[in-house]
């Protein structure tokens, strides 16, 4: 008869050395290229030269480094912060406090813009992503708002809430990232940068999107789905 072990749980499988290192690097890579695009859509805009100007420069700080970062700093490979987990949730909100000003602030100096010279808004499909976008980020806000005061809130499924969070965060960074892609494709953008270097520009982006894709995706939804 065969005793049966009560308890005993197989170690998990150890990450080789190799891969550990190629996961921060690509983190350390998509921080570098989260702040370079940023810088580099600075200086083509040259804040200060007129209202449109400061459009690019806010939106860029908000979604390529404020909301970039507060999503990675959740990963002990990705995130630039060696802290707790409740200090991570924080900074979490700081990120994304700072992200929605940033948005707001880029919002309005658009439709300042565009009111200034007479020019009608809504009129291309950047502006429509970029608006839905906006929306969708509000929404996120308003879910993180319940999930750190989930009583005063009435929720009584929080780890539910939280997958949905982790999904609808995902899919507003992807709306992010596909409106600075199609912000790409307008006059103002093609009139400066032209060639292989519009191809590299295009191509920019998506090297943050696809890690913080990987890190939710791999890491956290399936963690998320087990406590429910």
């Amino acid at each position: 008869m065969h005793t049966l072990e009560v308890g005993l749980v197989p170690a998990p499988a150890r990450e080789p050395r190799l891969t550990c290192w190629l996961r921060r690097g690509s983190a350390i890579l998509a921080h570098l290229v989260a702040l370079g695009f940023t810088i580099f859509l600075t200086v083509l805009s040259r804040p200060g030269t007129s209202l449109f100007s400061w459009h690019p420069v806010f939106m860029a700080l908000a979604f390529c480094i404020c909301m970039a970062e507060a999503i990675l700093l959740f990963s002990p490979e990705h995130s630039l912060f060696f802290c707790s987990r409740k200090a991570r949730i924080g900074l979490h909100w700081v990120g994304q406090t700072l992200a929605i000003l940033c948005a707001a602030l880029g919002l309005g100096f658009i439709i300042a813009s565009r009111t200034r010279s007479e020019l009608p808004h809504l009129v291309s499909w950047h502006s429509w992503v970029g608006a839905l976008t906006l929306l969708a980020t509000g929404g996120q806000a308003l879910c993180g708002l319940c999930l750190l005061f989930p009583r005063a809130a009435g929720v009584s499924r929080v780890a539910r809430l939280k997958l949905y969070h982790l999904t609808c965060g995902l899919v507003v960074y992807l709306m992010a990232t596909v409106t600075v892609l199609l912000g790409m494709y307008s006059v103002w953008f093609q009139a400066q940068i032209k060639g292989a270097a519009w191809y590299l520009c295009l191509v920019l982006p998506l090297y943050p999107a696809l890690v913080i894709m990987h890190q939710i995706s791999s890491s956290y939804l399936p963690r998320k789905k087990t406590e429910m």
